[in-house]
């Protein structure tokens, strides 16, 4: 087969294309730029484009489908050729989709935690020689790349996010892949540009439930009220399974699980990882791994980058980045930071980089996000602000939502990083948390804070 991608430099589609083209399918695409490490990776396969922009040639008859990236615009000139010539164009759910519509398909959503738990399920079947096809949010260690396609595989595990297909599909992604069986983490409101209200919001996971197969299996958990209403009020013909944060206790910066086997020391930590595992083993007991098995196996897990992964550590000090950007995300990282380490200060940082967390409107759901820190920091970029045509929001706005007097806020990153080179970093933890880069500080420069 033959696939053209339309913004084949994003994190998802140049994974994707990477895919396809190890799959022994021919792949071309095109993007009008393209940043590492997608530059590289596309390089290294022979996929980057010759020159970056849109070039409607590249659109012809012998293409077998186009695969269409959000990055683009609804007026992109490659996009209007392949309507033209009536070419069937798919949003990168949707192919997904076509490409498992024979397979069981595991879909794991919710507003936090998915790529975790994708990422341990993919670690349990990695670490037990079980070949999947998979599409996770995150690189993984001992994986090549985020997605695997392959023709022969039963199962396909897919990582469900609630965000938009396309430009010409506003459906959520996780809206697509009609689950065989599937998970549901937590809802925390996200994506105000899209979804205004908490409703609209909770709707599309209404959705989702009732898009899962009949007769197929949901597994969810049943400490979050939303997340309980939702599944156990729906109509939908499936199977529940409920999940709860299992015992666990930390001794001496160690996290062991209780489980019937005796206490597992395991890698990972915080009250919401215990829980993200307590789903993660529902999903791999319904793929065939019984339950000491899957302890067995998740011991070894250390996490999905980005993640609580720790980037720098000293006999006295360690620094953490993470992914965590929503408000309960932020709030649980902070607390499972804190509980592990609850001896050493800790030093908590969080960019605000997305639309909904530089919103005027949405900023008050911070209340209380960094109250586990010692010392909490709050950096912004109004250029962001400014790209996001937003309203420039003041400190003393930030420290209202957050509520709390002593935020250190900056928006400068020279200042920023001038500022934690003043700490007393003995006997201290660092948690340094985004979806962006801190207005492009290199992650070097945070490693050298403790070198």
């Amino acid at each position: 087969m033959r696939y053209h991608f339309i913004a084949i430099g994003g994190s998802a589609m140049h994974n994707l294309a990477l895919a396809l083209h190890q799959k022994g399918d021919t792949v071309s695409g095109s993007d009008d730029v393209i940043f590492e490490p997608s530059r590289s990776r596309l390089a290294n396969a022979g996929l980057l484009p010759e020159h970056e922009g849109w070039f409607p040639e590249n659109i012809t008859t012998d293409i077998n489908a186009v695969i269409l990236g959000m990055h683009a615009q609804i007026d992109n000139p490659e996009l209007k050729k392949a309507q033209e010539l009536e070419i069937p164009i798919y949003s990168y759910p949707e192919f997904l989709y076509q490409q498992s519509k024979n397979k069981t398909r595991v879909v794991i959503g919710g507003s936090h935690g998915k790529t975790t738990i994708t990422s341990m399920i993919l670690h349990v079947m990695e670490y037990y020689n079980r070949d999947v096809d998979y599409m996770v949010g995150a690189q993984l260690e001992g994986f090549d790349t985020m997605v695997k396609i392959t023709d022969d595989n039963d199962f396909m595990i897919l990582e469900g996010d609630e965000y938009l297909s396309s430009p010409i599909d506003r459906r959520p992604k996780f809206h697509l892949y009609k689950p065989n069986i599937a998970l549901l983490s937590g809802i925390a409101w996200d994506h105000i540009n899209v979804f205004p209200t908490f409703d609209d919001y909770t709707k599309q996971f209404e959705i989702f439930v009732d898009t899962i197969v009949n007769g197929g299996i949901i597994v969810y958990n049943e400490e979050d009220p939303e997340v309980k209403r939702i599944v156990e009020d729906s109509e939908n013909t499936i199977k529940r399974n409920a999940y709860t944060t299992p015992s666990y206790r930390v001794e001496h910066g160690t996290t062991l699980l209780e489980t019937v086997e005796g206490d597992v020391p395991i890698e990972i930590f915080g009250a919401h990882n215990m829980n993200n595992l307590a789903g993660a083993k529902w999903i791999c007991q319904h793929m065939g791994v019984d339950e000491a098995d899957f302890y067995d196996a998740i011991a070894s897990f250390k996490g999905a980058s980005k993640r609580l992964e720790q980037i720098a550590k000293n006999k006295n000090s360690i620094i953490f980045k993470d992914f965590a950007h929503a408000p309960s995300k932020v709030k649980a990282t902070t607390i499972a930071v804190k509980q592990q380490y609850h001896n050493r200060k800790l030093i908590a940082c969080l960019e605000l980089h997305t639309y909904s967390s530089l919103n005027k409107d949405f900023i008050e759901e911070y209340e209380g996000a960094l109250a586990a820190a010692d010392l909490a920091v709050v950096f912004y970029s109004p250029k962001a602000v400014a790209i996001k045509r937003l309203d420039n929001l003041s400190e003393t706005e930030i420290k209202d939502a957050f509520k709390r007097e002593d935020l250190r806020v900056f928006t400068q990153p020279e200042t920023f990083h001038s500022f934690l080179k003043e700490q007393d970093f003995i006997n201290t933890s660092l948690l340094l948390m985004s979806s962006g880069n801190y207005g492009g500080i290199d992650q070097m420069q945070f490693e050298k804070l403790i070198a």
